[in-house]
């Protein structure tokens, strides 16, 4: 299998590579449209702040050519959100591959904090990506803004508010947890995503 990642300013990439490593399914890393439109599968990975990961992406061009994949592509935290509309973080116009939006966590209360940093559940999975991962399976994220459910959630969370903890719409999937830190439970999303 041909699989490219993505390369802009992004703080996960070798975690994502070590991931699929670890799954037998190496990978290139690119920022080469040619060759990512020739990829069988494209993970868009991402941590960071949404406006200098934006930037990152229009001065390659890259936010274009991402407009343009038809085969399966999945967005990894901010590569998430980045497919969105648009982002409260810094008043951020995203890719709007989904029409959605990316809020802010309201002000942490009954002891939970923003960032949401840890472990958390996920439930309500409706997507082949999700194939045999149970209900309230843990996931590990760090973030403080997320995208608000809608119909294209695939999968749901809960910190301070219910969010869409996944996301898709046509050949684009998004998760807003790290599964490349998530131990079995990512190993088998991103099997999945391979397997699509």
């Amino acid at each position: 299998m041909n699989l490219a990642i993505i390369k802009y300013n992004a703080g996960n990439i070798q975690s994502v590579l070590n991931a699929l490593e670890r799954l037998g399914a190496p990978a290139i890393v690119t920022d080469d449209a040619g060759l990512l439109r020739a990829a069988d599968k494209v993970i868009f990975p991402g941590v960071g702040e949404a406006s200098t990961a934006m930037e990152s992406l229009r001065a390659s061009g890259l936010d274009a050519v991402l407009a343009t994949l038809r085969q399966p592509v999945l967005g990894i935290c901010v590569g998430m959100q980045l497919l969105c509309r648009h982002s409260e973080e810094n008043d951020t116009a995203g890719l709007g591959i989904i029409p959605i939006d990316v809020k802010k966590f309201p002000s942490g209360r009954a002891g939970l904090k923003v960032p949401q940093v840890g472990w958390n559940t996920i439930r309500d999975l409706c997507s082949p990506l999700f194939a045999g991962v149970a209900e309230e399976s843990y996931v590990y994220n760090v973030h403080s803004y997320y995208a608000e459910d809608s119909i294209y959630t695939i999968a749901r969370c809960n910190y301070l508010v219910d969010y869409a903890a996944a996301i898709q719409k046509d050949n684009f999937y998004g998760v807003q947890f790290h599964s490349e830190k998530s131990a079995e439970t990512g190993d088998r999303i991103l099997q999945n995503f391979l397997a699509i």
